[in-house]
């Protein structure tokens, strides 16, 4: 299988050209040529299994199809576990078991997983370039930490992530390199997507990103989703409906995949914050990217998902048919508070602020009479979040030893003002 670039410009790429390049030459963002015919699937043996058979017509063809199973069993070397919630056919699908304790682990891992088996003809080191709103720059400096050839360089809006977010982007050091930048999300992606355009700064540094516009974080995201789905048909002959909390929409275009290809998934929602750039769009305005602004679910604080150029593909440019099939709903600090302390209060239940959006959204949905089965993602870890949570369920969260290991260790980022010219000396030094 080829990708092209979703602006159209640029030539057909292999799966290794494109995991490599990170971007299209181009500016968009590489899609699969063509979607692989829609089909009957099983759950795998475990989830590294049922993410291989999924992934394996995207990989045909290339020389990682031969180890897209050791990659996907290193990718997902542990669990995403659904669990049934206290309210009657609800349910979360924990996505944060991994090292940094956050969904993103799993993209990050498969990745790196990736690009080690990949030969490169330039014998430099390459730079991998990271924007993060919080959780994807510790996963991706956890997946590619101390990897011989690989430098990690991670932007991170300084003071708009959580302490120990912010903690966990600096505590490793090595060929891992934290950035505080001047500025909000939006700066640190646009910086970073400028970078991977600069030519004259390629000839000098090689350069990827390992963003959800990397095929190799996208992609497999749709592994989870699927397992969960075909598990949850197995045990109960139903389809899992989702609610998937968004901001940049790589995370729930994965889902949106995966029902594409003819995963029994139904109806995703998405949940965003006060960052409602997408519930307006599919309200029925015009698409019009905005200024983030600063939440407690930090980690959607976008107003320029980048991955909406992928959705719009999906649907071929046609805005009326993407509106009809899904919905997104904006949800509020207030609300993300009141969420986290009321489900504490009245189940025990414990949740990060954007799995909080996503709860309420999923409330919102049974109070208009919404019947099925429904799954939440469940995004991170709230023990990330613990100065927003512990002061509104009035208790500790207990830490993960994973996430618990790297608090423990020092942290350092260096401060960069929100300019490209600062980065480009930065990287270019």
């Amino acid at each position: 299988m080829n990708f092209v670039s979703t602006r159209g410009t640029a030539p057909a790429a292999t799966l290794s050209q494109a995991l490599a390049a990170g971007l299209a030459p181009d500016g968009g963002l590489y899609v699969p040529q063509a979607l692989p015919p829609v089909r009957e699937f099983v759950p795998g043996t475990d989830l590294a299994a049922s993410t291989a058979a999924l992934l394996q017509p995207f990989f045909e063809g290339d020389p990682l199809a031969y180890v897209l199973s050791d990659i996907c069993t290193e990718a997902y070397a542990f669990p995403a576990p659904l669990r049934a919630l206290a309210t009657p056919g609800d349910h979360v699908l924990e996505l944060f078991h991994g090292p940094t304790a956050a969904f993103k682990d799993f993209g990050a891992r498969f990745l790196a997983a990736c690009l080690r088996r990949l030969p490169r003809a330039d014998s430099r080191e390459l730079t991998m370039l990271v924007a993060t709103s919080g959780d994807t720059g510790a996963a991706v400096a956890a997946a590619f930490h101390r990897q011989p050839g690989v430098r990690v360089v991670v932007l991170y809006p300084d003071g708009r992530v959580s302490p120990r977010q912010a903690h966990q982007l600096g505590c490793f050091g090595d060929n891992i390199h934290a950035l505080r930048v001047a500025g909000a999300f939006d700066d640190c992606q646009a910086m970073v997507k400028r970078a991977l355009n600069d030519e004259a700064l390629q000839a000098k540094v090689p350069l990827s990103s390992a963003n959800s516009i990397s095929l190799g974080r996208w992609l497999p995201q749709m592994g989870y989703y699927a397992d969960a789905a075909l598990r949850h048909r197995a045990a109960t002959g139903r389809v899992l409906n989702l609610v998937v909390p968004t901001g940049n929409l790589g995370n729930a275009l994965a889902a949106i995949l995966a029902r594409q290809l003819g995963i029994p998934l139904g109806r995703i929602v998405l949940a965003t914050n006060a960052n409602h750039v997408l519930p307006d769009y599919f309200d029925g305005a015009d698409y019009q990217p905005a200024p983030s602004v600063p939440t407690l679910a930090n980690a959607m604080d976008v107003g320029a998902p980048s991955n909406f150029e992928r959705l719009r593909w999906l649907y071929q440019g046609d805005d009326a048919a993407l509106r009809a099939a899904f919905d997104a709903v904006s949800v509020d600090d207030a609300t993300i508070r009141r969420t986290l302390a009321e489900r504490h209060r009245r189940h025990g239940e414990v949740f990060c602020p954007h799995t909080a959006t996503a709860v309420h959204v999923l409330e919102t949905l049974r109070a208009q009479g919404v019947e099925g089965d429904w799954a939440v993602a469940a995004t991170a870890h709230p023990a990330k979040f613990e100065s927003v949570v512990e002061p509104l369920i009035g208790a500790a969260v207990p830490v993960p030893e994973s996430l618990a290991a790297l608090l423990n260790r020092p942290a350092r980022a260096e401060p960069l003002a929100a300019e490209y010219a600062a980065l480009r000396h930065w990287l270019a030094a």
